[in-house]
């Protein structure tokens, strides 16, 4: 018996359709599996985004309902979800957006960093001064934007800070001529036990040259005195050429000596009290002498402390590396190469202080 025509027709669509079904389901299984052999070896499962993707394509042909069927890791709920996502995200155009939002504020923080800076470097530029020298450098800014910009970075106009000149530009604008001195203490072993000395360093800022005034163990007035006429003699003195000396609040520094220093024609700078980063050059000297020397030995008597005193000194002229100098030697001693030849090794202080250097061959 032959069925009619339109019913086997029938026949086929729907055995077709039962086997796209099955192929579909087929087909989720398969990802489903290659996505749980990715999973092995985990305590629990953790989908990537790609993962994510792989599993929600797969479920979109088959459906709700007949998710709902099948044993599945996830939920046929979160399965859809992970679709809806997925095409949202083809049509989100926020990223874009958000790209070009990033760059307007990464552009609009440049601009303030660059006014705070000119406002900054230039405590004389106003408002106007300001907007031209941004013009100079492509910046088209309003007036009124400057001034909104200084006044949410608490800067004050150009005639207030006019009247105040920061430490580092008045250290740039006073460089030649500008010397440090400061005092520090050394625990020296002696007879009578330990016995504190005090050390009085004088340095030129410019060339980082330093010179020990003087070694004591209580300064006194008279004592002062003789430093300042050492410090100010005109064939030998260290602050030959000295224009303005900065000193601390320390009462060492007496009367009499801060008047002697005047009458040779040196201008002393009186740190405000407890500013020590406003001695930062020769603080640092001061602390280098330290850890890399005085700290490392024990200091008998007077006489070997100024022993010690002058061999860091030298080193600290003419064998060790500055980086305030661009790592230059500030009195490289003449007749030592560094490029050729047999190394040698120069040692001080037992060989607490070593240097490095080629010996030239004679000319």
């Amino acid at each position: 018996m032959s069925w009619p025509l339109p019913l086997q027709l029938l026949v086929l669509l729907l055995v077709g359709w039962v086997s796209r079904r099955q192929q579909a389901v087929i087909e989720y299984y398969r990802v489903e599996n290659a996505v749980l052999r990715e999973q092995l070896g985990r305590r629990r499962l953790r989908f990537t985004d790609a993962q994510r993707r792989r599993l929600a394509r797969a479920g979109r042909a088959l459906g709700r309902e007949a998710l709902g069927r099948l044993t599945t890791v996830v939920t046929p709920d979160t399965i859809l979800r992970w679709y809806r996502e997925l095409v949202a995200r083809k049509y989100d155009g926020s990223r874009a957006r958000g790209g070009a939002a990033r760059r307007a504020r990464r552009l609009r923080v440049a601009l303030v960093d660059l006014v705070v800076r000119l406002a900054e470097e230039n405590p004389g530029f106003g408002y106007t001064r300001l907007r031209d020298a941004l013009k100079n450098l492509g910046r088209d800014v309003g007036r009124s934007t400057v001034r909104r910009i200084l006044t949410a970075r608490g800067i004050e106009p150009a005639p207030e800070r006019r009247k105040r000149t920061p430490w580092t530009e008045f250290l740039a604008a006073h460089w030649e001529g500008l010397f440090a001195a400061d005092f520090f203490t050394v625990e020296v072993l002696t007879w009578l036990g330990l016995v504190r000395y005090q050390v009085l360093v004088c340095m030129e800022l410019r060339t980082r040259r330093v010179h020990v005034a003087g070694v004591v163990r209580q300064p006194t007035d008279t004592w002062m005195r003789q430093v300042a006429r050492n410090l100010t003699d005109p064939v030998e003195g260290f602050l030959r050429g000295c224009q303005r000396l900065i000193l601390d609040r320390d009462p060492l520094y007496t009367a009499a000596f801060r008047r002697m220093l005047a009458d040779s024609g040196v201008k002393v700078l009186r740190l405000p009290p407890r500013s020590p980063n406003l001695n930062a050059y020769c603080e640092r000297w001061i602390l280098g002498a330290r850890s890399e020397c005085l700290d490392r030995l024990v200091i008998l008597g007077e006489g070997h402390l100024r022993r010690v005193l002058a061999e860091y000194v030298a080193h600290f002229h003419a064998e060790r590396n500055h980086q305030g100098l661009g790592g230059a030697i500030i009195d490289p001693e003449p007749g030592l190469g560094r490029a050729e030849g047999r190394i040698f090794c120069r040692k001080r202080l037992g060989g607490l202080l070593k240097d490095y250097y080629h010996r030239r061959p004679a000319a």
